[in-house]
C-alpha cells in the first residue's frame, strides 16, 4: 500500500468571501477567527497534522496578508521532519497572468509547484470548514477501491438538498451521477441514495483525494475553473470516482449566520464539535498570555480564551475572544468578541473626554446581544446593540447588519451613547 509520504495536501485559501463581510473586509475567509483563539486554516492544517499529512500548500489570493503572517508564526516543522507548511500565492507566470478564477483554476495554476512535490496523491481542501476528519482512512479507502478520483460524502438532509453537491452512489461506493446544488424535484428523485427518509441524499464536502497523473490531465486538458459543477461531473464518465463515507460534524462557515451558529454552538454546554481532544488537537499559533482574570462576573455557557479582563459583567451564551476588556456594568449575550491583537495603552477607559477614543475593547454600563464584534473594536460606555428581524440586511458604514446579526467591523469606533437596535 502507499504512504502517507506520497500524500500533498492543497488548501484553497479562497476567493472574496463576500458572504461572510465585513469578516472579510481586510482578511481573507481562512484567516477569519474562530472558537475565541483560532483561525479557520487551522482546522483543515491540524487535520492534516493528525492525519499524518506532513506536507501542506494553502493556495492564497484575496485579502492574504493575516493569513500569511498567521500560517508563518504558527507552523514551523522541527529538523527531523520532512514536512512543511508552504504558502503558493497567485502570482503572474509566462503561462499565466490572471488571477485565480476558481478552485479548479487555482490548482491547474499550481501544477508546477505540485509536480515538484514528486507527490503521488493530492489531497484538496477547503479552508472555511469546522471539522475533525481522519485523511489518512479516506486515503487507505482510495488506495482499497483503486480509485482514480475519491470524494469525502456525507448525509444530507431533503431540505439541504439544493445547497449542496448532491451524488448518487452504487453500492460499491463508485459514484454514477453528480449534480452541483440540484433544485428540480424529478432530479432529486433519481439522486436519493439513502434508506432514510430524513437524510436520503449523499453531499460532496468539497474534500476530494486525486492521483496526480489523473488531477494534471484533467486541468491540462479542459478549461475547468471549479471542481464541484466541472471536474467531477465530467470524471465521472472518464475515471473510477469513489465517495468515502464521513459520518462526524462538519459545518461549512461559509456565511455570516452560519458563523455565528457554530461559534455559539461551541459555548453549549454540549457542543456537537469538541475543541479539546486530546488525541486529535487542533493546532493554532503558540501564545504567551497571562490567565484571564473575571471580577465578581456572572458566566454562564461562555467559551473563555485566555488574556482577557473582565469586570463585574454579566456573559451568557456567548465567546470571549483572546485579550477581550469587558467593564463593569456591561451585560453580553448570545454574542462573539473576537478580541484584540494588543493590549491598549493612554485611551480614557469609557471614552468620555472629547477627542479621546474608548479604550480598546466593551466599555461601562453596555447592553449587547446577538452581535459579533470583530477584533481591536473599541466599544465606548453605555452603548446598546440587539439583534434585528433574521434577513434584514444593511450596511451602515460604522457596522453591518446582515441576516439580523449586527456585525462591528475590525478595528470600529462606536462613540459612547450609541444604540444600534430595531426600535432605535
Amino acid at each position: 500500500m502507499p504512504s502517507l509520504d506520497q500524500v500533498l495536501a492543497v488548501i484553497l485559501g479562497g476567493g472574496r468571501g463576500s458572504r461572510l463581510y465585513p469578516l472579510t473586509k481586510l482578511r481573507s475567509k481562512p484567516a477569519v477567527p474562530m472558537a475565541g483563539k483560532y483561525r479557520l486554516i487551522d482546522i483543515p492544517i491540524s487535520n492534516c497534522i493528525n492525519s499524518h499529512i506532513y506536507r501542506i500548500a494553502v493556495l492564497t489570493q484575496f485579502n492574504s496578508h493575516s493569513l500569511h503572517r498567521h500560517i508563518t508564526q504558527t507552523y514551523h516543522f522541527d529538523v527531523f521532519h520532512t514536512g512543511w507548511v508552504q504558502i503558493w500565492a497567485a502570482e503572474q507566470t509566462m503561462e499565466h497572468t490572471d488571477w485565480y478564477q476558481g478552485t479548479a483554476d487555482a490548482v491547474r495554476k499550481q501544477l508546477f509547484q505540485i509536480r515538484a512535490t514528486r507527490a503521488e496523491y493530492v489531497l484538496i481542501l477547503a479552508g472555511d470548514h469546522l471539522y475533525r476528519m481522519d485523511y489518512d482512512k479516506m486515503a487507505a479507502f482510495h488506495w482499497d477501491h483503486n480509485a482514480d478520483i475519491t470524494v469525502a460524502v456525507q448525509p444530507v438532509r431533503s431540505e439541504d438538498a439544493p445547497r449542496f453537491g448532491i451524488l448518487k452512489r452504487d453500492a460499491d461506493g463508485r459514484i454514477l451521477d453528480f449534480a452541483e446544488k440540484p433544485k428540480d424535484p424529478q432530479r432529486l428523485a433519481n439522486l436519493v441514495s439513502r434508506d432514510d427518509p430524513t437524510r436520503p441524499y449523499l453531499g460532496s464536502m468539497g474534500i476530494y483525494f486525486f492521483k496526480t497523473n489523473i488531477l494534471a490531465g484533467l486541468l491540462e486538458s479542459h478549461d475547468f475553473d471549479d471542481f464541484g459543477s466541472e471536474v467531477i461531473p465530467y470524471a465521472l464518465q472518464h475515471y473510477q470516482v469513489y465517495g468515502y463515507d464521513f459520518s462526524g460534524y462538519w459545518e461549512d462557515i461559509g456565511t455570516i449566520r452560519s458563523f455565528y451558529e457554530t461559534n455559539l454552538a461551541l459555548a453549549s454546554p454540549n457542543p456537537p464539535f469538541k475543541l479539546h481532544d486530546p488525541d486529535r488537537p487542533i493546532y493554532s499559533r503558540p501564545r504567551f498570555l497571562p490567565g484571564t482574570i473575571a471580577e465578581d462576573c456572572v458566566l454562564e455557557n461562555v467559551l473563555l480564551a485566555e488574556g482577557c479582563c473582565l469586570k463585574r459583567a454579566e456573559i451568557r451564551h456567548s465567546v470571549i475572544g483572546l485579550r477581550s476588556q469587558v467593564r463593569s456594568g456591561t451585560v453580553i449575550r448570545d454574542s462573539i468578541l473576537m478580541g484584540a491583537d494588543y493590549y491598549d495603552r493612554g485611551c480614557a477607559e469609557n471614552g468620555a473626554d472629547a477627542g479621546i477614543p474608548p479604550a480598546l475593547g466593551i466599555g461601562r454600563d453596555c447592553y449587547i446581544q446577538g452581535a459579533i464584534i470583530d477584533k481591536n473594536a473599541r466599544i465606548g460606555s453605555n452603548v446598546v446593540i440587539k439583534s434585528f428581524p433574521r434577513d434584514t440586511n444593511r450596511d451602515m458604514g460604522l457596522y453591518v447588519i446582515n441576516d439580523g446579526i449586527v456585525v462591528i467591523p475590525k478595528d470600529a469606533v462606536i462613540p459612547s451613547g450609541t444604540v444600534i437596535a430595531p426600535e432605535a
